[in-house]
C-alpha cells in the first residue's frame, strides 16, 4: 500500500504555474496596464503570498475570498490559496454588501483579498467579522483594519506545495441563481484539468496565443474560457481591469490578440461602436461567446467584423467550468444558430419530464455527465441531490438536438410561456425581434392574463440613432410568427438587466408586468 505522502495523484492547479515557471520562466503570463508579469515572477509572488497566508493560519481546505476587479494580483491570490491546498473563491463585486456577507459567511471564508477600490464594500460586508476573517487589500498601503498584500508576502523558502487529489476543491463559485440565496459551486482540481484539456483540444491553443481577459475574472467566462485555458499551455493573457468596448477593440488592433471570450452584452457593445466595420480585427482567430442564445442576424454581423475568426457559439455553466458545447468552424454557416456539439469527455443528453432520453428533434431538459462536471453545491446536500437526479447533472435548460447531434438552446425551463395551452419559447420571439434593423436587444417574458393564463410581452432596446414604434415591431412579428406568439405589448428600455455572465434577468422584467 502506498504511503500517505505519495503524490502520484497530485493535480494541484499550482503545479501548472510551477511547470511553466521552470520551462519558460521569462514568458509573459499577464500584461496589465503596461506591466508584464512572467511565469517565474507569478510563481514567486504566489509562493510568497501563500507563505504569508500560512503565517495567518490558512490551511488546506480553508476558503480564501477574492473580491477584486481584474488584475494579476487576483490570480496571484488564487494560486497562493491552491498552493496551500486551500480553496479560492472569486466574488462578484457587483453584489451589495449583504450579498457578499452571505457568501463569506456561508462559505466560512478565512480570508478576504480585496481590491483597494472595493475596500468600502469589503468593510460593509465584513462588519463584525473582523476577528474571524483575515482582510488583505490589493493596495500599496492598506486602509485601517486591512493588511496590504505586499506586507502579507513572506519568505517561502521552506514552503512545500500541498498535494491535491482530483476530487479536492480548487475553487468555489457562487451562482447568481434565480430565487433565494446563491449556491456555492464546488469545482475540483480534476474538473479544471479536464476542462482545460477539452478546450485546448477544441481550439488548438498553444503558447503562441495571446488572449484578452476583458470580462470579469470572478466569472467562468473570462476566467475559464480565456485565462485558465491559456495558462495551461503557457500562453500570455492581456488583462483589462473592467470591460470597455472601445478599449477592447483598440487592444485587439494594437496587440494583435488571437482569442477572446465575450458575453452577449459585450458583443452588443462592441458591434454598436460607430466605426466597428472599419477596424482591423483580423488577428483574432477564436471568439468564444456564451451566456445566452445569440440571434442569428448578430452572428452574421460578427462574422463580417471578425473576418479571420472562428465564432464559437458556446453553451456552458458555472457547474461545468464553462464551455460544454461549441459550434465547430466548419459548421458556422450550415448550423448557424446552434451552440454545437459536446466537447471532449462530456456526455450530453436531452431528457423528458420522466427522466428518459428523447430522440433527435424533440425538446427536453439538457443533462450532462463527465469529469468536468462539478462535485456538488457547498454545504447543500439537498440541492446537490436534486441537481444529480438519475446520475446526470440537470441544467434546467431546454434544448433540442438535430440528427447530426448539434444542440440548439430553446429556453430556460422557467422561461417557457404557456398561453392558452400552447408553449411559446421566448427565444423564438426574440429572434424575430432581433431581425428588425432598429432592434439592438430584446427580451420576451410572460405576463399573467385572465383569458389565456399567460401572454408574451417584449422589452426592447433600440439601436442608437434609430427609431421604431411598438406598433411597427408588432407588425414585424405578426408577419413572421403565429398570432399567439406575437407580443401583446412592447416596452422600450435603455438597457436590459443582466447578470455578470450576460444572461438577461428575466425575473426583473417579469416583475414589471404584474
Amino acid at each position: 500500500m502506498a504511503s500517505d505522502d505519495t503524490r502520484h495523484d497530485d493535480v494541484n492547479w499550482f503545479g501548472v504555474l510551477a511547470h511553466h515557471a521552470v520551462r519558460s520562466p521569462d514568458t509573459a503570463m499577464t500584461v496589465f496596464e503596461g506591466r508584464t508579469t512572467t511565469y517565474a515572477e507569478m510563481a514567486e509572488r504566489a509562493s510568497a503570498t501563500a507563505a504569508g497566508l500560512r503565517e495567518r493560519g490558512v490551511r488546506a481546505g480553508d476558503v480564501v475570498g477574492l473580491l477584486s476587479y481584474n488584475c494579476p494580483e487576483m490570480l496571484e491570490a488564487l494560486f497562493a490559496a491552491n498552493l496551500l491546498g486551500a480553496i479560492a473563491m472569486p466574488v462578484n463585486w457587483r453584489l451589495a454588501a449583504p450579498e457578499v456577507r452571505y457568501i463569506l459567511e456561508h462559505s466560512e471564508a478565512k480570508v478576504l483579498v480585496c481590491d483597494d477600490a472595493l475596500v468600502p464594500l469589503g468593510d460593509d460586508a465584513t462588519k463584525g467579522l473582523e476577528g474571524s476573517i483575515v482582510r488583505v487589500a490589493i493596495a500599496p498601503s492598506a486602509s485601517e483594519g486591512w493588511t496590504a498584500l505586499a506586507d502579507v508576502r513572506a519568505d517561502a523558502t521552506d514552503l512545500v506545495p500541498t498535494p491535491a487529489s482530483g476530487d479536492d476543491v480548487h475553487r468555489l463559485m457562487y451562482t447568481s441563481g434565480t430565487t433565494g440565496h446563491p449556491k456555492g459551486v464546488m469545482l475540483t482540481h480534476a474538473n479544471l484539468a479536464w476542462k482545460n484539456l477539452a478546450h485546448v483540444v477544441e481550439f488548438g491553443f498553444t503558447s503562441a496565443d495571446l488572449g484578452l481577459a476583458c470580462g470579469p475574472l470572478y466569472h467562468v467566462g473570462a476566467l475559464d474560457l480565456t485565462t485558465t485555458s491559456l495558462i495551461a499551455v503557457g500562453a500570455t493573457i492581456i488583462i483589462h481591469r473592467t470591460f470597455d468596448a472601445a478599449a477592447v477593440v483598440d487592444e485587439i488592433e494594437r496587440s494583435r490578440v488571437t482569442t477572446v471570450w465575450l458575453a452577449p452584452a459585450m458583443v452588443n457593445a462592441i458591434m454598436a461602436l460607430p466605426d466597428i466595420e472599419q477596424r482591423d480585427l483580423s488577428s483574432v482567430r477564436v471568439v468564444i461567446n456564451g451566456g445566452e442564445k445569440m440571434p442569428v442576424p448578430l452572428i452574421e454581423r460578427i462574422q463580417r467584423t471578425f473576418p479571420s475568426a472562428w465564432f464559437a457559439d458556446a453553451y456552458g455553466l458555472t457547474e461545468t467550468v464553462s464551455g460544454d458545447t461549441f459550434l465547430d468552424r466548419d459548421s458556422m454557416i450550415t448550423k448557424l444558430g446552434s451552440v454545437g456539439r459536446p466537447c471532449l469527455h462530456l456526455e450530453l443528453e436531452i431528457w423528458d419530464d420522466d427522466g428518459r432520453p428523447v430522440p433527435a428533434g424533440e425538446r427536453g431538459e439538457i443533462v450532462l455527465r463527465g469529469p468536468k462536471v462539478f462535485k456538488g453545491y457547498w454545504r447543500d446536500p439537498d440541492a446537490t441531490a436534486a441537481a444529480f437526479r438519475g446520475g446526470w447533472f440537470h441544467t434546467g435548460d431546454i434544448g433540442v438536438r438535430d440528427d447530426d447531434g448539434y444542440l440548439w438552446i430553446v429556453d430556460r425551463l422557467k422561461d417557457m410561456i404557456v398561453s392558452g395551452g400552447e408553449n411559446i419559447a421566448s427565444s423564438e420571439v426574440e429572434r424575430v425581434l432581433y431581425e428588425h434593423e432598429a432592434v439592438l436587444e430584446a427580451a420576451v417574458v410572460a405576463r399573467p392574463d385572465e383569458r389565456w393564463g399567460e401572454v408574451p410581452v417584449a422589452f426592447v432596446v433600440l439601436r442608437p440613432g434609430t427609431t421604431a414604434s411598438g406598433e411597427e415591431l408588432l407588425e414585424h412579428c405578426g408577419a413572421r410568427l403565429a398570432r399567439y406568439k406575437v407580443p401583446k405589448d412592447v416596452t422600450f428600455v435603455d438597457e436590459l438587466p443582466r447578470n455578470p455572465s450576460g444572461k438577461v434577468l428575466k425575473r426583473e422584467l417579469r416583475g414589471g408586468t404584474r
